[in-house]
């Protein structure tokens, strides 16, 4: 199985400027899945409520649309971040897509920062998506902070977890070595690079797009000033593998009632 992250540096705002870096990106890709950043067509240093509500969407909107066209182009499923507008409500979201079909929609559960003055916070449990076979979940950025998100999204069969971020702390990368080994799953973080000052303020993006494989290998890295895809091959029968040996399997060694949640 072929997978891989688009890495971008995104104009705040330019949404078709931002359609178009991606679109050369993928100019004659093929994979199985890709994995493009949070808001990866807005930006992200809003400033107001209003900006938020001028550049959110609906989910058959643009970006559906213009992912709709890469997965067809691709042969991927393809997963990338927008804002989305649900009635009166924005959501920091995540849309699957599959050749001509929207497979599903993940809310970002856990806000960081002042997306908590811009954005509703997720409204379902992290949910598992199958596609080709495959047992996918979904997580935004900030999500990884909680070990709970993971285990949750492999707890229910997740094989490959898929994380649209926008990344300014340089804590992810090396944590989610250890959120795959502890689960068995590989992880697609795709992250965007860059600069954005605006309002009272400044964040610099780290890059460090990164594939985690399901023993905390590192598969595939980019530094913090590339704009550019990478794609690996992975066994994804590994990480249908909980055993770490013949005597432990990881979840079936579990003891919760035990764990005081």
């Amino acid at each position: 199985m072929k997978i891989g992250y688009v890495q971008t540096n995104p104009l705040f705002g330019e949404k078709d400027t931002n359609f178009e870096q991606v679109n050369g990106l993928l100019e004659g890709m093929k994979a199985d899945l890709l994995v493009l950043p949070e808001l990866f067509a807005t930006g992200y240093a809003f400033i107001s409520k209003t900006e938020v509500e001028s550049l959110a969407e609906e989910i058959d909107g643009p970006t559906f649309q213009f992912l709709k066209k890469q997965s067809q182009k691709t042969e991927a499923v393809l997963i990338g971040g927008f804002a989305e507008r649900d009635g009166d409500k924005i959501y920091n979201s995540a849309m699957i897509v599959s050749k001509n079909k929207l497979i599903g929609v993940y809310r970002k559960i856990h806000l960081y920062y002042k997306e908590k003055e811009w954005f509703s916070p997720g409204n379902k449990t992290p949910e598992v998506f199958n596609v080709k076979g495959v047992n996918i979940g979904v997580m935004i950025c900030f999500d990884w902070f909680f070990p709970e998100t993971i285990r949750t999204l492999a707890l229910q069969g997740s094989e490959i977890i898929a994380h649209p971020s926008n990344l300014v702390l340089p804590y992810c990368q090396k944590a989610m070595q250890t959120r795959c080994l502890v689960n068995r799953v590989y992880a697609i973080t795709s992250n965007r690079i860059g600069r954005e000052k605006r309002g009272n303020d400044d964040f610099i993006f780290t890059g460090g797009s990164q594939i985690t494989s399901y023993n905390g290998e590192i598969l595939s890295s980019s530094q913090n000033n590339d704009i550019n895809v990478a794609f690996v091959e992975i066994d994804i029968e590994k990480a249908r593998d909980k055993h770490l040996n013949p005597y432990n399997n990881i979840f079936e060694d579990r003891r919760p009632e035990f764990y005081k949640l």
